[in-house]
């Protein structure tokens, strides 16, 4: 009698309203990190890129992508706060991707919309030493040099 006043320990295996429902947890939660894995692995199934796919496959990934995520968005705050901002916009993200070498590397084919380019001036265009500058250097290393006898 005592056995059937208890809740069962078993899931609710399809039967409504019997016993209580664990709280889910997450495969991102369970890897630790915030991008979706179960997403990630979804599309990675529709996407059909192999037959078949491993479990460790999308939470591999979903960290990639996060790091990835954490480096831009870090390296963005740096350039706007180095702008005097408090918002990014998409021209601190691309000062952030242009300026770093391998961030560089990687999206070297990627525009930016609204990101412009970097500030750069080819020296050739730079205008040159005025005349009278370089006269009075002449005549300055002209004692210096030895005189013959």
């Amino acid at each position: 009698m005592e056995a059937s006043t208890k809740t069962s320990s078993k899931g609710a295996g399809g039967r409504k309203g019997a016993g209580e429902r664990k709280k889910a947890v997450t495969k991102s939660i369970k890897a630790g990190l915030q991008f979706p894995v179960g997403r990630i692995a979804r599309f990675l199934k529709k996407g059909r890129y192999a037959q078949r796919c491993g479990t460790g496959a999308p939470v591999y990934l979903a960290a990639v992508l996060e790091y990835l995520a954490a480096e831009v968005l870090e390296l963005a705050g740096n350039a706007a706060r180095d702008n005097k901002k408090t918002r990014i916009i998409p021209r601190h993200v691309l000062l952030a991707i242009r300026n770093d070498e391998e961030l560089g590397k990687l999206l070297q084919g990627v525009t930016i919309a609204s990101g412009g380019v970097l500030p750069n001036i080819n020296p050739v265009l730079l205008p040159k030493k005025t005349g009278a500058a370089s006269e009075e250097k002449a005549s300055q290393k002209s004692p210096k040099s030895p005189k013959k006898a």
